[in-house]
């Protein structure tokens, strides 16, 4: 169910991303015939005077927003102070020892913090929200070692680089800067979201640490391979919006459930192996495999149940559903449609009907090949005759002109 519900609010966004993208081209049409006017009215007023011609409109706007991005790249200090801490701090529980009562959630979002160095001092803090701030350094949360809940999305992070927290078990650190995935090594993380970052490979991961993380979200980075996320007690990876042309070290994924490669690069489906003994959710679509053969690779997958294979050219082939059956007979949904059971009865009988073809081919095959060892054999036992014959004559003739040969005589001397 969780499955379904994701893919389906992702298809929600898609399509509200396409009524965007529809009015995004809309308005700049507008706006270029409006500026094209005043950059042709300006000139015409230039010659008219006697002068060069004013400076045109869109020189003027690509400069400002230069400009706008400099000045945001200029952090104006904003620390946390006493008052914003106080609106933040909810949620009064027993300490850790029991002896004593605290604050243990606090919220900040919004509020343009560069500096949470004030958190340092509220050591028995176990949810934290800073979202939307512009932090570049989370070194202050360091002392929390009661923590386990963070979201510091939206900010300036180019690291994921902490201090181990003992007791951490969900972080994200969604729409950031962020370029590696080294320094991530809480021992009881269970659910690490890095989606909508600058991620290009996986291989920094502490594979060995990360003893508890089931889901994984990397969805929107640059990664080009799945290299690198052998973690062996994953259950749900979402790998969607990168630009993934290949499927390596897939092999420890024995725990996987729910895999979604959608919008990669994949052309083909080498990668997958039967470790992969859980997997039953796998979403392909928008990728470049062509042909049906390469889903017959997913065969190695015996607890596959629903595949997604939209907007790849396969897709677009005759019969693609009951091809796809044919191949996969475990398969219960593919592009989140449940097969009917006249699908499944053209697919039982057409994969019937190609075993028994392969049994006579085989078979045909294999007097064909024993007539072919029947006549090497034959040609092996002539050419040994021959080589018998042959050396038999010349061990005859060796004999006749052999001095062993010729009668006994005397010489007599003259």
């Amino acid at each position: 169910m969780v499955d379904e519900e994701q893919d389906g609010g992702y298809d929600v966004l898609e399509q509200e991303g396409e009524e965007e993208e529809d009015e995004e081209e809309k308005v700049p049409l507008e706006q270029e015939e409006d500026e094209e006017q005043v950059r042709e009215t300006g000139i015409e007023a230039g010659r008219d005077a006697g002068n060069w011609p004013v400076t045109p409109p869109d020189l003027i706007s690509s400069v400002c927003v230069l400009l706008s991005r400099l000045l945001s790249q200029v952090l104006v200090p904003c620390p946390l102070m006493e008052e914003n801490l106080k609106e933040g701090l909810s949620l009064l529980c027993k300490t850790g020892n029991g002896l004593a009562h605290a604050y243990v959630k606090f919220e900040a979002k919004e509020k343009h913090l560069t500096d949470i160095s004030l958190l340092q001092c509220y050591i028995h803090l176990r949810y934290v929200d800073l979202s939307e701030n512009k932090l570049r350094d989370l070194s202050p949360l360091s002392s929390l070692t009661h923590l386990l809940w963070l979201k510091v999305d939206g900010n300036l992070l180019t690291s994921a680089c902490m201090q181990e927290l003992p007791y951490l078990q969900f972080i994200s650190f969604a729409h950031n800067r962020i370029k590696d995935m080294e320094g991530i090594t809480h021992p009881r993380l269970a659910n690490l979201s890095l989606k909508g970052n600058k991620i290009k490979t996986a291989l920094g991961l502490s594979q060995g640490q990360l003893f508890s993380l089931h889901i994984l979200e990397l969805r929107g980075n640059e990664l080009e391979s799945t290299a690198g996320l052998n973690l062996p007690k994953l259950k749900n990876l979402y790998l969607a919006q990168n630009a993934i042309s290949s499927l390596e070290g897939l092999e420890g994924l024995g725990q996987l459930t729910t895999l979604h490669l959608r919008d990669n690069q994949l052309e083909t489906l080498d990668g997958f192996c039967s470790t992969m003994k859980c997997l039953q959710y796998l979403n392909l679509r928008s990728n470049g495999i062509s042909s049906l053969q390469e889903v017959a690779k997913l065969q190695v997958l015996p607890m596959l149940r629903a595949l997604v294979l939209l907007d790849n050219p396969c897709s677009d082939e005759a019969d693609y559903r009951v091809e796809v059956l044919v191949l996969l007979p475990h398969l219960e949904r593919l592009d989140k449609e449940f097969f009917e059971e006249d699908e499944r009865a053209e697919a039982k009988k057409i994969r019937q009907q190609r075993q028994e073809e392969e049994q006579v081919r085989m078979a045909g095959g294999g007097e064909s090949e024993g007539k072919e060892r029947r006549q090497t054999c034959q040609s092996r036992i002539f050419s040994s005759r021959l080589q018998e014959e042959k050396a038999e004559g010349s061990r005859g003739a060796y004999n006749r002109h052999s001095p062993a040969s010729q009668p006994y005589c005397h010489f007599q001397p003259y």
